[in-house]
């Protein structure tokens, strides 16, 4: 039996697809149907490792919305930009250098057979299959190398919403736009508009809904309010953070200046910057403040600086040292502060970053961990389970401490055979720290979702993302017309 087919399309990037997605992975679920995630073709730096490779973030955390595994066919080709200009193809998982290498628009007919038989064994395993489209379906430049929005609707035979932010204002217009911008036939497969982000009386919307379901035939069949605080990490960009700190204030009689209880953590933000989903849980924890450091003034009143993954460690690690950032994360971890890099902020933290293969580029390190990092042609990419050695300083709470994560990279991390051995923070060359106990590296990603992790830090935890999904679930249950969702996958069945 093929699985019926509803897919989430945007007037723009940025609208709610993937949230709505999620959320609609679980409420499908919650009906008691075999639902599985997909979308054909994802751009994003942020990638999960899962059976047979990588894929997407976005895919990872709808599949296990919808209760299932994930695998590489739910997100069959991923494309994770080293530049403006250049991005690395992953092909079923699998780093494919053939495609790195080929002119955009040419990749389509090498692709495609791949995305659809993907698509197929979904269909053929489940009762639904929730899609998530890319940007708009109207940009009508690309129109001829589709390959995740209009020309997957019609593979499928999905039927579609179509959403939009209506918080960036021109909502009514986003959504005129798009729709006639399609063909004909393609507008028929939008089943329903829907306002995202909305803040405010929805009743003051009228007649806006109407009049573009008079010009459409298409009804509006939710207004979503805004919710800032979902919990479900972001796909794409930087979530909202806190922005500067202010200085310590005095403690009052003493001269010494306190947080009352509060960790401020600065992540730099560099331009190739990656996996940034693993600090949603930072975002959810009480008592924590986080920032973006892009210049040197972010970094001058936080707690602890966190430098994150990277696609393009040695370009990235010359945009440290041409904003100045290079020097202040060294006067930062000179002073006794807290800075912990993660995969490619591991690797900045080393002295030398080595590349014979032509992966990333040869570059001198931060020097604050006795560290060669080189780069090789094949890609690590595989689940971690381990454990902290005993440690010093502001990470002494994560001694012994069990990690389960994941690892995405191409180099390979070693003591500098010409310096003082550093302090290995786990077994099998996953992690070190200096000295002084304040510098940690760390090759494991995924830290901030673990909760023995958040616990040792913190003393608390941070809600579950089986918890987020219930609630994106719920809010799309509270917000959709009756009876629409249940009638994208069965028309003319209302809700009972």
């Amino acid at each position: 039996m093929t699985a019926r087919c509803v897919m989430v399309l945007g007037t723009t990037s940025g609208a709610g697809k993937s949230l709505i997605a999620t959320a609609l992975c679980r409420w499908y679920a919650r009906q008691g149907l075999k639902v599985a995630p997909f979308k054909a073709q994802n751009m994003s730096n942020n990638a999960r490792v899962v059976e047979g490779g990588e894929i997407g973030s976005a895919q990872y955390f709808q599949a296990l919305a919808a209760r299932r595994p994930p695998d590489v066919r739910m997100n069959p080709l991923l494309l994770k930009p080293e530049s403006d200009t250049h991005s690395q193809v992953i092909l079923l998982g699998q780093v494919s250098r053939e495609l790195s290498e080929m002119a955009w628009r040419s990749r389509g007919p090498a692709v495609w057979p791949a995305i659809t038989s993907a698509l197929d064994a979904l269909r053929a395993e489940n009762d639904l299959v929730v899609i998530e489209g890319a940007g708009s379906p109207a940009e009508i430049n690309l129109a001829d190398c589709d390959m995740v929005n209009m020309r997957v609707a019609d593979y499928a035979d999905a039927r579609c919403l179509l959403v939009t932010d209506i918080d960036r204002g021109g909502a009514f217009a986003h959504l005129y736009g798009t729709w006639a911008l399609l063909d004909h036939a393609q507008r028929t497969r939008i089943d329903g508009f829907v306002l995202n982000k909305f803040r405010g009386d929805a009743a003051l919307l009228a007649p806006g809904p109407e009049m573009l379901r008079e010009l459409t035939g298409i009804a509006t069949v939710a207004v979503l309010p805004m919710w800032r605080e979902h919990g479900l990490p972001e796909e794409d960009g930087m979530f909202p953070a806190s922005g500067v700190f202010p200085p310590l204030p005095a403690q009052e009689g003493t001269g010494e200046s306190t947080r009352a209880g509060r960790k401020h953590i600065a992540i730099v933000a560099y331009p190739r910057i990656s996996n940034l989903d693993e600090f949603q849980p930072l975002r959810n924890m009480p008592g924590v403040r986080l920032a973006w450091a892009r210049n040197a003034d972010d970094l001058a009143h936080a707690d602890w600086v966190i430098l994150p993954g990277s696609k393009n460690t040695s370009a990235d690690l010359a945009w440290l040292r041409a904003r100045g950032l290079a020097r202040a994360i060294a006067q930062h971890a000179q002073s006794g502060g807290a800075v912990l890099g993660i995969c490619g902020g591991l690797q900045m933290l080393g002295e030398a970053l080595i590349d014979h293969e032509n992966i990333d580029g040869n570059a001198p390190g931060l020097g604050l961990l006795p560290l060669v990092t080189v780069f090789e042609r094949d890609k690590t990419v595989r689940h971690a389970r381990t454990r902290f050695s005993a440690l010093e300083g502001p990470w002494r709470a994560l001694s012994g401490v069990a990690v389960s994560g994941y690892e995405i990279h191409h180099g390979r991390t070693s003591q500098h055979a010409g310096m003082a051995a550093g302090r290995a923070a786990m077994p099998d060359a996953l992690a070190w720290q200096n000295d002084q106990g304040n510098v940690l590296g760390v090759y494991v990603h995924g830290l901030f979702e673990e909760p023995a992790v958040l616990r040792a830090l913190f003393g608390a935890g941070a809600p579950t993302l089986d918890e987020v999904f219930e609630g994106l679930a719920d809010f799309v249950e509270q917000h959709f017309q009756a009876g629409a969702l249940r009638q994208l996958v069965a028309p003319g069945l209302a809700d009972s």
